[in-house]
């Protein structure tokens, strides 16, 4: 496949023709051949971006309302194509790309219902005949930064709202699945996203930080949002710092699933199955970590052993599996890694990872894990948990913080009570209790703390991040100065 920047509203190629290929990572074959964009590329978008902005920013909510309906529209009808082009850069399975499309097309819709939600408010003033007002208004030139993991989803989560919300986006695709973001970008067009309101730029993976630089320093980008890992996560927050670019970061995990021994355990297995294993364990959400009281923790470990043992596993492209093909051969390698330093210091491999074909992982199962192990603090990313067994609450809310990371968590207990006051004291942005690691719906403030980032996607909290809120005042009575 062939992939174009998209700037001014046309497909256009790199200065020099330059261009890069990303591999399907089973076959090794050729998946995309991508413009390599080059910082004067950048620029380019960034100066499309900014002429469009007064023209949009200037349509009445309606307006844009209706154009990002009709968008999710043509996005849940273009399924198949992205089932095919995920597969081919990604390695994802049928139904991970699927689900993609369905959320992100939510996420359309939701962003649609808030172009009438950018509201401001009164505030009382104490000069006789002062009105004060509080209002929201677009800020400018948002580039998105997403990552591959999530594709569609996480790439259309980065235009989506700022775009309702009056602002001209640009898409920096990742080098790993240019195809499927540049898509993103054709279909927002088509549904009447003017020239220059979305523009997306993909690049060679050595020119990132050329590129992401341009974009940065460019003086008609006033936000920026970055969804990929801490390490880069970091990079970007200090660019922007540089040049005082506030900016939205959603970074790595360690998510930790806590089961008391009051939890229906089946009900947690189900939990931990789900959340460990889909989409390989390439979520940021994904469970990486079950912190189970001793109590119940023999139980749980022989049904959980017993549920994932059977899971099937293969090259998504040849049938039905749930766990598919892992995005690279290192990331592979890191998960047999773990699990290796986890049983040379101790751990109980209740379940071994086994690589075959380079990227496809059998799941991974290590009990008896300690602080001692890589697999208790290293994201994994991959097909395998680690078992954490604890005394009490206190001792189970110790291990769950025990992390540099915070986004999202998970409690079991059948006592609300009880499972409210642990959830209260995990160190995450997100916490389900009785329910998995791995959720997402459109309007929920979505984000972590910690080294998972700050900032919130999702419904109104997205609205804060992507506008200014400006004190304006209507002076009505006589004005008194003191000289």
């Amino acid at each position: 496949m062939e992939t174009a920047l998209r700037i001014a509203g046309r497909e256009v190629p790199a200065r020099a023709g330059a261009t890069f290929e990303r591999r399907n990572p089973i076959s090794g074959e050729v998946a995309t051949r991508a413009a390599a964009a080059t910082a004067a590329d950048a620029v380019a978008a960034a100066d499309a971006a900014a002429a469009a902005f007064p023209a949009w920013s200037a349509k009445g909510p309606t307006e844009r309302r209706m154009i990002l309906l009709k968008a999710a529209d043509l996005l849940s009808a273009a399924t198949p194509r992205f089932v095919e082009t995920v597969a081919n850069e990604t390695g994802g399975t049928a139904g991970w790309a699927a689900f993609n499309v369905m959320l992100a097309a939510n996420m359309l819709r939701e962003a649609a219902a808030l172009t009438t939600q950018v509201v401001g408010e009164t505030i009382p003033s104490d000069k006789p005949g002062c009105y004060a007002l509080a209002m929201r208004q677009p800020a400018g030139v948002v580039l998105g930064i997403a990552p591959w993991n999530a594709p569609v989803i996480l790439g259309v989560r980065a235009i989506a709202t700022p775009l309702a919300c009056g602002n001209t986006v640009i898409l920096k695709a990742s080098e790993t699945c240019p195809a499927t973001h540049a898509l993103i970008g054709a279909v927002l067009e088509q549904a009447g996203v003017p020239e220059g309101a979305i523009n997306v730029v993909t690049n060679a993976p050595a020119d990132a930080h050329a590129v992401v630089g341009a974009l940065i320093a460019h003086h008609a980008v006033r936000r920026v949002n970055f969804t990929g890992s801490t390490r880069v996560g970091r990079i970007v927050a200090e660019l922007c710092g540089r040049h005082l670019k506030p900016v939205l970061l959603e970074l790595g995990g360690k998510a930790p699933l806590v089961i008391l021994d009051d939890a229906d355990v089946d009900a947690a297995v189900d939990a931990v199955v789900f959340g460990a294993y889909m989409n390989q364990g390439q979520i940021c959400m994904s469970t990486e970590r079950v912190v189970v009281q001793d109590a119940v923790a023999d139980a749980f470990v022989a049904k959980l052993k017993a549920r994932v043992e059977h899971l099937p596993v293969g090259d998504p492209r040849k049938g039905e599996v749930v766990l598919g093909s892992m995005v690279s051969g290192e990331a592979a390698a890191l998960v047999d890694a773990l699990a290796r330093d986890a049983a040379a210091k101790g751990g109980t491999l209740v379940l071994t990872p086994s690589i075959a074909q380079g990227t496809i992982v059998s799941p991974g199962i290590v009990d008896h894990v300690t602080p001692a192990m890589r697999i208790y603090t290293e994201e994994s990313f991959g097909p395998i948990v680690a078992i954490v067994r604890v005394k009490d609450d206190d001792e189970a809310v110790r291990v769950a913080n025990d992390t540099e990371y915070g986004l999202a968590s998970a409690v079991f207990s059948l006592h609300i009570n009880r499972a409210m006051r642990v959830a209260s004291r995990i160190q995450a942005g997100i916490c389900h209790i009785n329910g998995p690691t791995v959720a997402d719906e459109a309007q929920m403030p979505f984000g972590g703390v910690k080294a998972s980032g700050y900032g919130r996607f999702g419904g109104r909290a997205g609205i804060a991040e992507f506008t200014d809120l400006r004190w304006i005042t209507i002076e009505t009575g006589e004005a008194h100065y003191p000289f």
